[in-house]
C-alpha cells in the first residue's frame, strides 16, 4: 500500500484541520477509506504538527466532502496544478468574490469555482 499523499501545509495557520481519524468518524468509515480518497483527489490533507489532516472547510456540516471539491481539485490537476498550488488558490482571497473560493464551495455558487478553475487550467 502506498503512503498517505499529504501536501504542504501552505493554508492560513488559523485555518481548522481534522485529522484523519476524525474524518472517518464522521463519515462512519474506516480510516484507510479516507487514505483512498486523498489517493483518489476526493480530499486533499496536509501535515500540520506531524499529523495529517484534512481542512475543515473541505468538510459540509456533517463531516462530508464538499460536493464541488473532488471535481475542482480534479479540473485543476489537469491543467497541471499540484496539490500546494490548490490549496494556495483555494485559501487565497479573491476580490471578484465573496471571500476564498473554498468558502463559496459551501454556497449556492460552487459551480462558479468550478468554471474558474477550468479557466485557469487551460
Amino acid at each position: 500500500m502506498s503512503a498517505i499523499p499529504y501536501c504542504d501545509d501552505v493554508i492560513p495557520a488559523d485555518e481548522q484541520v481534522v485529522p484523519l481519524p476524525d474524518v472517518a468518524a464522521s463519515l462512519g468509515v474506516a480510516v484507510t477509506r479516507v487514505h483512498q480518497m486523498l489517493r483518489e483527489n476526493k480530499l486533499v490533507a496536509v501535515r500540520r504538527d506531524r499529523v495529517v489532516a484534512v481542512p475543515a472547510a473541505f468538510l459540509d456540516e456533517q463531516g462530508h466532502p464538499l460536493k464541488h471539491l473532488a471535481g475542482t481539485v480534479s479540473v485543476l490537476l489537469d491543467g497541471g496544478f499540484d496539490h500546494t498550488a490548490i490549496l494556495r488558490w483555494l485559501f487565497e482571497d479573491d476580490a471578484s468574490l465573496p471571500g476564498r473560493p473554498v468558502d463559496v464551495l459551501h454556497g449556492d455558487h460552487a459551480r462558479e469555482i468550478v468554471r474558474r478553475a477550468q479557466a485557469m487550467a487551460f
